[in-house]
């Protein structure tokens, strides 16, 4: 006779229990080891997007501005008194600093108009960053020049020798309003990126201060700081 065996004897061992895997968003499936089976993307795609897109509405908006500068400086600028005979066209006053004062009033206006339109964009969206700086620089100098091209148009007729046959010789007419120094169209642009990075040194965001050493983590789970 042969012993009674017990239910279990000769019988595969059980296994341990494990959890059914889980369904994440995504798609994905996570087991025992908690991996997703997607990969995540990168992180950054749609901010940098957005960032861009920010750039070009920033950089548009302030080049339209630009128009007003032309404005105002068609406006307070000084103007180069010219006198005609029957054959040429003479400045009134030869030791003049009209022409001068013209650009003197570009360059503070353009200066002006970059401190303001940083300010601006600073309180709208505090967040600094290349892509802004680069909007604001570019923007100033389409601003700038369209400034340039407005006052100008806006200012008496570039025809001289037509001007002065319209009033007539021995009198006292306004010559062309011009920019000599080219140079002036780039006061708004570094302005503008000056005050930005001013601005946001001064008062910007923050990154918060640990307390302690940071133990690196290589296991992709967060560490506390070490006291």
């Amino acid at each position: 006779m042969t012993a009674a065996q017990t239910p279990h004897e000769n019988q595969p061992p059980e296994e341990p229990h494990r959890p059914q895997a889980a369904p994440v968003e995504g798609g994905g499936v996570t087991g025992d080891t908690g991996v997703t089976g997607d990969t995540a993307e990168p992180d950054g795609g749609p901010e940098f997007a957005r960032e861009l897109r920010d750039g070009v509405l920033i950089a548009l908006a302030v080049a339209v501005s630009g128009v007003l500068l032309g404005v105002l400086w068609a406006w307070l600028a000084p103007r180069v008194p010219l006198i005609a005979d029957t054959h040429n066209v003479y400045l009134k006053n030869t030791e003049g600093e009209e022409a001068i004062g013209a650009d003197g009033t570009f360059v503070l206006l353009a200066l002006g108009f970059g401190v303001v339109t940083a300010a601006v964009v600073f309180l709208v969206r505090r967040r600094g960053g290349i892509p802004l700086v680069v909007s604001l620089a570019l923007g100033g100098l389409l601003g700038a020049v369209l400034g340039w091209l407005t006052g100008m148009w806006l200012g008496p007729t570039p025809d001289v020798v037509a001007h002065a046959k319209q009033v007539g010789a021995g009198v006292v007419f306004d010559g062309p309003l011009r920019l000599q120094a080219k140079g002036a169209l780039l006061a708004w642009p570094i302005a503008g990126m000056l005050t930005q990075i001013a601005l946001t040194g001064l008062f910007g965001p923050r990154d918060p201060e640990l307390d302690g050493p940071v133990v690196p983590d290589w296991s992709g789970h967060h560490q506390p700081p070490v006291d």
